[in-house]
């Protein structure tokens, strides 16, 4: 017993050298400091950073700064950087890539037009240390990042501009300083340039190419692989990382270009992204912040009046220069006071790269250790008003558009939206339910509905145990995207009238049904089922043949013949195509005639979609090959068609998804039939869905003879 004492106290002899020991205190401090902290309304952030600054070799030593701790740290900020390219909005990024471009650039040109003077003339450094740690100022880490992530606004403009202009300064301050550890060892020539450039375009070239290709036959060949997606996308992230340092730029570059690269390849709703999220802000990326906390030591500041003049120096020149770039980017784009605060927010935390900088500095001896102490300040300072700007900008933003999603839903009721996708073969279930994933909206806390129509028949309570069998795995598919899946299965002579039926009765908004294994359409090809469902399911109705996976998509062209913009279902079908659009990163081409196009365009505007829409013009809708001759294998086509008796309604549209199907077979297609403003009696409501072929042949003779004896009455 005394042994067992002995040993157990001496696990804890400080700093902690088991390594369960401490991996359980780091789970434990990632668990509880935002806890605790958020009953005092301080971002979980901050509460990392200091509980660092508490644990560590500076603190109370109860964690040494070691290799795990560095590898940890260092996953943590690849994975912020990663998570940034990733979450960027491309279509977003590509229409206002000119305003990161000039963000990125007050950023840059306002801390170090402010910082080098102040350190030149105020604090009497040389040249080389003066304009290395003005550029140190220029570089920020997206330390609240995951912030922004959480309150679901990573694709604002604001945010977007900000991800793109951090890559700008910080890759512009990163080859500053090889420049002037160049000339500060002498190797400053034409060949340290020539080194330079052609590894970069190197680089870029194996990481815009190479890898995207790869990723894509690696995601098709093992679709069924999901775990193995995973372990290839941290993969590539540390091989882009390693590429980048090899390169002569620092690894967060790399991280977050690998993010771009396979940004078009993972939808943001996908089960991958849940889980590349899920374990990065669960894990890496609070190990990361405590770390930052770790290098921070309080008493430097009591070490004498100049370290502490010093630090506080540094800490107001970036803090303001950091808003400067923020101010002036407001008034060039006229944006809001809270979105110039986001901006501020984001960026003016000071972590990875400007330690990089300094450290590099610091050990080349261009810069002493009241620098070195000063920015170690500078970091706790920046990462809390970081922190505290970011959320609070975030907040209001978030809100804001909530409240404008709420005003857009039928004003001020909460959209619930509803999917039900009706089983008749378990093979095609997983593609529709990804489709389904994709489109879904995130604020609706409805599940998607799996049914199957069973016959009544001796064997329908077999067939319903089979169904609740093979539908399990479908289930796990959705958690695994975090959506709830529910399971129906009904008994029911025809499985039109079943679907009709429940899709009333779960008040659903959208039927996907995947394509029925026969050849034409419509007029007896899809045959008396597809027809039924067509004609009697007044809810919005997807029809999906998905030949290939998402990944392939380099396009979506929506053809709209003219008036289909007028139906009371095409407001959410724009809205599900511009969110299909976004998930993929790939850009919308609407096929329609102009007054169409302009139609659609206002409606894009008044629901604040943000999309960029393109368009083809079509003027003589029966000449096929004017709306095929630019259709290509990696298009995914959606037809907005119309049911019979809505006011859209045209008999020569009829034909055209019959063409579809057989001149695009390599083609994902989707036939949309929105809800409509049909006014049908309470007798056609309770249409009998299992009338024959032959009572509606007498019907329409028994019509016919009606219309002979008016005839007949009239002579």
């Amino acid at each position: 017993m005394i042994e067992f004492f002995k040993n157990f106290f001496q696990e804890f002899e400080l700093p902690l050298s088991n390594p369960v020991l401490i991996f359980s205190l780091i789970l434990f401090i990632i668990l509880l400091s935002p806890i605790l902290l958020k009953k005092i309304n301080i971002p979980g952030i901050i509460g990392l950073i200091i509980s660092g600054v508490i644990i560590g070799p500076h603190g109370l030593n109860i964690l040494a700064k070691n290799s795990a701790v560095d590898l940890f740290s260092t996953i943590g900020l690849l994975y912020i950087m990663f998570i940034a390219g990733l979450e960027l909005d491309m279509n977003e990024f590509k229409a206002n890539r000119n305003k990161s471009l000039l963000f990125g650039l007050f950023t840059f040109i306002f801390p170090l037009s402010i910082g080098f003077p102040v350190c030149f003339y105020l604090l009497n450094y040389d040249f080389n240390a003066s304009f290395l740690t003005a550029s140190m100022f220029a570089t920020h880490t997206l330390v609240a990042y995951p912030i922004v992530s959480k309150l679901g606004i990573a694709k604002n403009q604001a945010v977007a501009i900000t991800v793109g202009g951090t890559i700008l300064t910080d890759t512009a301050v990163l080859i500053i300083l090889a420049v002037i550890m160049g000339s500060s060892q002498g190797n400053l020539n034409q060949a340290f340039w020539i080194k330079l450039g052609v590894s970069l375009a190197i680089f870029s070239a194996i990481m815009f190419l190479v890898i995207p290709r790869i990723a894509k036959w690696f995601f098709k060949k093992l679709e069924s692989e999901k775990h193995a997606h995973y372990i290839f996308v941290l993969s590539v992230v540390f091989f882009a990382a390693f590429l980048a340092e090899v390169a002569g730029v620092e690894p967060i570059i790399g991280a977050f270009v690998a993010g771009l690269a396979l940004n078009p390849l993972i939808p943001h709703s996908s089960a991958l992204m849940n889980r590349i999220e899920f374990i990065g802000n669960s894990l890496f990326i609070p190990f990361f912040l405590i770390s930052v906390g770790m290098l921070v030591d309080i008493s430097v500041i009591l070490s004498g009046p100049t370290a502490l003049i010093v630090a506080g120096t540094l800490s107001v020149v970036a803090i303001f220069g950091k808003w400067i770039a923020a101010f002036f980017t407001q008034v060039v784009f006229k944006y809001t006071k809270t979105e110039r605060q986001l901006i501020f927010g984001l960026s003016s935390a000071h972590a990875a790269a400007t330690l990089a900088v300094i450290l590099v500095g610091f050990k080349a001896k261009i810069l002493d250790e009241n620098i070195l102490n000063g920015t170690i300040i500078l970091i706790l300072i920046t990462c809390i008003v970081a922190s505290f700007a970011t959320e609070k900008a975030a907040k209001k933003i978030a809100i804001c558009e909530e409240e404008v999603s709420h005003e857009d839903a039928n004003k001020d009721q909460i959209l619930e939206e509803h999917i039900l996708i009706p089983l008749a073969k378990t093979s095609a279930t997983a593609s529709l339910l990804d489709f389904a994933l994709l489109i879904k909206d995130k604020k609706s806390a409805n599940p998607v509905t799996l049914l199957t129509i069973v016959p009544n028949n001796d064997q329908a309570e077999i067939n319903i145990l089979k169904y609740k069998k093979a539908v399990d795995k479908f289930v796990i598919q959705g958690s695994a995207s975090e959506v709830k899946i529910n399971t129906i299965a009904r008994i029911d002579h025809n499985p039109a009238s079943g679907i009709a039926r429940t899709s009333k009765e779960i008040m659903a908004d959208i039927v996907i049904i995947g394509w029925p294994r026969k050849t034409g359409f419509l007029d007896k090809i899809f045959g008396e089922n597809v027809d039924s469902i067509i004609n009697n399911v007044d809810k919005s109705l997807f029809i999906c043949r998905f030949q290939k996976t998402f990944i392939e998509e380099k396009r979506l062209v929506f053809i709209c013949p003219p008036f289909s913009e007028r139906g009371i279902g095409f407001h959410l079908l724009l809205q599900k195509i511009c969110r299909l659009s976004q998930e993929l990163s790939v850009p919308i081409v609407i096929y329609a005639e102009y007054k169409t196009h302009q139609a659609i365009s206002q409606i894009a505007t008044n629901l604040r979609l943000n999309a960029k829409l393109g368009f083809k013009s079509i003027l003589d809708w029966e000449d096929f090959e004017a709306i095929s001759d630019e259709i290509t294998p990696t298009d995914l086509i959606v037809f907005n068609l119309s049911r019979k008796g809505s006011v859209s309604y045209q008999s020569i549209f009829d034909k055209l998804p019959q063409k579809f199907e057989k001149s695009f077979d390599d083609n994902n297609l989707i036939l949309v039939y929105p809800q409509d403003d049909r006014k049908e009696s309470a007798m056609d409501a309770y249409e009998d869905f299992t009338a024959t072929p032959l009572t509606k042949s007498i019907e329409a003779i028994e019509q016919i003879g009606r219309g002979l004896g008016s005839i007949l009455k009239k002579s």
